[in-house]
């Protein structure tokens, strides 16, 4: 699990196909590395990966077909820079928000404006990720916690402080970037629990459930 705040940011040191599948070295920039062991993970734009192999100042991991599929990394090259964040530990903050590092879906800047010192930004969602994403709720965009401002159908509005700009890739977003989304995974298990699980024979939320576990008077 992450938080979403993001710890530095890395470069791309390279990126290779092996036949689907691709191997990315990371530069880790300021990331403190002395913590971290083979096998530990690390969210790269929010996606989490498994460290294969490291040094001082970098990382490699393993990124599955699957995962360039769904997410932004088949794109990656060289000297690209990334957002990086190390997993939770018992001892963390949490400064932002419950992130997994599963990539919901990948999102597209549509509009970069000023307002004031900070930039406000236009990010369209995919249309089966809209239902989950709410005003004033918490979004992640390429591993980055963020607050919902505004919502027009698919298309979500941010507003984007000098600090977060400084401190992660978002300075380089322009119109036609395209951006890892992970939603609040509260909306997920909500919409679960609401609509329950055909497979084990349940049929969600309904009044007789909630009369049955006592949240309803029985004659209402």
């Amino acid at each position: 699990m992450f938080t979403g705040i993001i710890e530095a940011v890395g470069k791309i040191r390279s990126a290779s196909r092996n036949g689907n599948d691709m191997r990315l070295t990371v530069d880790t920039g300021d990331l403190n590395l002395n913590d971290v062991v083979l096998g530990d993970s690390i969210a790269v734009n929010g996606v989490c990966l498994t460290v294969v192999d490291m040094g001082e100042d970098y990382f490699v991991a393993d990124v599955s077909a699957e995962t360039l599929t769904h997410t932004t990394l088949g794109g990656f090259a060289g000297s690209r820079p990334v957002n990086l964040e190390k997993a939770l530990t018992p001892s963390s903050r949490l400064g932002g928000h419950m992130v997994s590092g599963h990539v919901d879906g990948v999102g597209e800047i549509v509009e970069r404006t000023a307002d004031g010192q900070s930039q406000r930004f236009r990010i369209k969602a995919p249309e089966d990720l809209a239902r989950y994403i709410a005003r004033k709720g918490s979004i992640c965009v390429d591993g980055i916690s963020l607050t919902v401002n505004r919502i027009e159908g698919p298309v979500f509005d941010l507003n984007i402080v000098p600090h977060t700009l400084t401190h992660t890739t978002m300075n380089e977003y322009k119109p036609g970037t395209r951006v890892n989304l992970e939603v609040d995974i509260i909306a997920r298990y909500l919409e679960q629990l609401l609509l329950g699980n055909s497979s084990q024979g349940t049929t969600g939320l309904t009044l007789e459930r909630l009369r049955d576990y006592g949240f309803l008077d029985k004659r209402s």
